[in-house]
């Protein structure tokens, strides 16, 4: 008998890799997150909302390493289990957070997904990045304005993930089939049976969710083209722009922009190894009951294109090896 599939609850974190922790943190601290926990291998970043983490890295040579989902329950952590391509049983997470997990390999391109549940979460950080004098008289006031402070964007969570595949159709498939996502949108180029991508987006029922926890789009390449991370609102990630602008340290592919399909406002940024990393700021929410909608490929899309060709590798070896 075939198990069947679960419905992920959300996008947990992503894992990578990179030879400094430190610089990593860095650029993670100038990008809007915060430091959770740290060990000598792993660095644990999060952002303002009460996940313990959003953001993982190893300490090894630049690679992908997984993407991580919730459970909705422990009861489908252990389906989980069960299913095909599980690589492990359930188990506990020795990491901070704790909590329990299972190890997935995505059948298509060999990807590492964790299934998680149970992580501790933590109080939820304050945002202020107005001045202490701040007051909505005081804005009336002609000659005497508010003031904004300098300094990082506040991330609050993460958003979804982007993947490349030779084998688009087939990878999507799969998470529809195991994790339970919906098509948010599919995108061609030239002609309508001529597929490139898909934007595929959680199921929460009457729930209003992002446009997608997933994108993955056709490239000759397998590999994670980029996360993405939630800020406060259009304020909050053009500060996060000048900021990251201002430090002349990191390198800028993409944005201030909009992308009309899902209405996200975007801002994309490599890290010191060039792995791409977004603001990001969702300005339409959809319920599980919204069609599927076929359009043309984003330009940026292209497979040609720089943007869709800044892909990092995914990890020789499995996770924590």
């Amino acid at each position: 008998m075939t198990p069947r599939g679960i419905k992920i609850s959300d996008i947990a974190y992503v894992r990578l890799r990179a030879p400094d922790l430190d610089t990593m943190e860095q650029f993670l601290l100038d990008f809007g997150m915060v430091r959770s926990e740290r060990t000598a291998n792993r660095l644990y970043m999060r952002g303002t909302g009460p996940a313990h983490h959003i953001h993982i890295t190893e300490k090894g040579e630049s690679a992908f390493v997984s993407l991580a989902y919730y459970a909705a329950s422990e009861e489908d952590l252990h389906r989980v289990a069960g299913f095909p391509d599980a690589v492990s049983g359930v188990h506990d997470v020795d990491e901070p957070g704790g909590g329990k997990r299972v190890l997935l390999k995505e059948p298509n391109n060999g990807f590492n997904i964790e299934i998680v549940h149970g992580i501790r979460a933590l109080p939820e950080l304050p945002v202020e990045y107005r001045s202490p004098t701040w007051d909505e008289d005081v804005m009336r006031t002609v000659g005497n304005p508010g003031r904004l402070r300098f300094g990082p964007a506040h991330v609050r969570r993460l958003s979804h993930g982007v993947i490349s595949s030779p084998h688009m159709e087939q990878t999507l498939a799969w998470f529809s089939q195991w994790l339970g996502l919906l098509c948010t949108d599919i995108f061609y180029i030239g002609s309508r049976d001529n597929p490139v991508g898909g934007f595929y987006r959680l199921d929460r029922g009457e729930e209003l969710v992002d446009h997608h926890v997933l994108n993955c789009y056709r490239n000759p390449r397998s590999g994670f083209q980029h996360a993405s991370f939630v800020v406060e609102d259009v304020e909050d990630l053009l500060i996060g722009h000048s900021h990251l602008m201002r430090t002349d340290k990191y390198t800028h592919i993409r944005g201030v922009g909009y992308h009309p399909p899902g209405g996200q406002i975007y801002d994309y940024w490599l890290n010191p190894w060039g792995t791409m990393h977004e603001l990001y700021l969702p300005t339409q929410r959809f319920d599980s009951t919204a069609p599927a909608n076929i359009m043309p490929a984003p330009g940026a899309h292209n497979p040609t294109s720089d943007f869709a060709n800044t892909i990092t590798e995914a990890a020789a070896h499995g996770i924590g090896d």
